[in-house]
């Protein structure tokens, strides 16, 4: 059985999901930058190029790779198609499949974007004492569709995904000014305190990831989250997209510090 953990390295991390391993990588390769993907055929790509840098909060670019290629510069040595745990293949908007590689999916037309992922600046959270209750109990990140719409780009349009973490309210300044050190991986949140004011009905209830832990004296801290692609694909219903699955994410070779201003 293949354990990974916060002091696994990105190789040692990517060599085991290439390897079959399937697991959220939220609380594995402590220090290393975590992204979110899509890929879409070339006459596709401009439009999501253009809905992602009118987007910047949902959908931070860290790279977009040339049609075709699978070497990503973020991970020196890694292969798109086989280095995240679990992909999603998409046609026309609605989810055909989950599978561990894409060996039999990939396209030569194919443009990956690596889109930056909140589970970036959840160790630097941990690092200032604000506890990661869904780390802590080895779960995935709650997800939420919301009612916040994203500015459209040609055929693409959608309204945003978001991540949640109960934050002490004590400490819910402090959340918001460490990760808003990163804006490169969604920064600060987009909202705090009641679901119901961003369209979230039932907080017990994510549309992704796990059950949330919140106790007491917790309050619901909502952040951009990169899930929001694979609203954007169920919207707007291109031909064929591949994303990672929602808290299985590329983890790269950059460090966090790479992404703090």
């Amino acid at each position: 059985m293949i354990h990974l953990h916060s002091s696994s390295t990105p190789e040692e991390a990517r060599l085991a999901f290439r390897q079959g391993a399937v697991l959220p990588t939220c609380g594995i390769a402590h220090g290393y930058a975590q992204a979110n993907l899509m890929m879409l055929p070339k006459d596709a790509a401009f439009d999501f190029l253009l809905f992602a840098l009118r987007n910047p909060k949902a959908c931070p670019l860290l790279e977009v790779m040339e049609p075709g290629r699978t070497l990503p510069r973020t991970c020196p040595g890694a292969d798109i198609r086989t280095d995240v745990p679990l992909y999603r293949i998409w046609l026309h908007g609605k989810l055909v499949a989950e599978v561990p590689d894409l060996m039999d999916f990939w396209r030569d037309d194919l443009v990956t974007f690596v889109i930056g992922c909140s589970f970036t600046f959840e160790f630097p959270l941990m690092d200032h004492g604000i506890a990661v209750r869904h780390i802590d109990a080895k779960r995935n990140v709650p997800m939420y569709n919301t009612s916040i719409p994203c500015e459209p780009a040609g055929d693409f349009h959608g309204n945003m995904v978001v991540s949640m973490r109960g934050i002490p309210g004590s400490q819910v300044a402090q959340a918001v000014q460490v990760s808003g050190r990163y804006p490169s991986v969604h920064g600060a949140p987009v909202h705090v305190g009641d679901p119901s004011a961003i369209g979230i009905s039932d907080i017990a209830h994510p549309d992704y990831g796990d059950e949330p832990i919140l106790e007491p004296s917790d309050v619901p801290v909502f952040w951009a989250c990169g899930v929001t692609p694979q609203a954007v694909v169920m919207a707007s219903q291109p031909e064929f997209a591949i994303t990672h699955a929602p808290g299985h994410m590329l983890i790269t070779s950059k460090r966090n510090l790479d992404y703090m201003v």
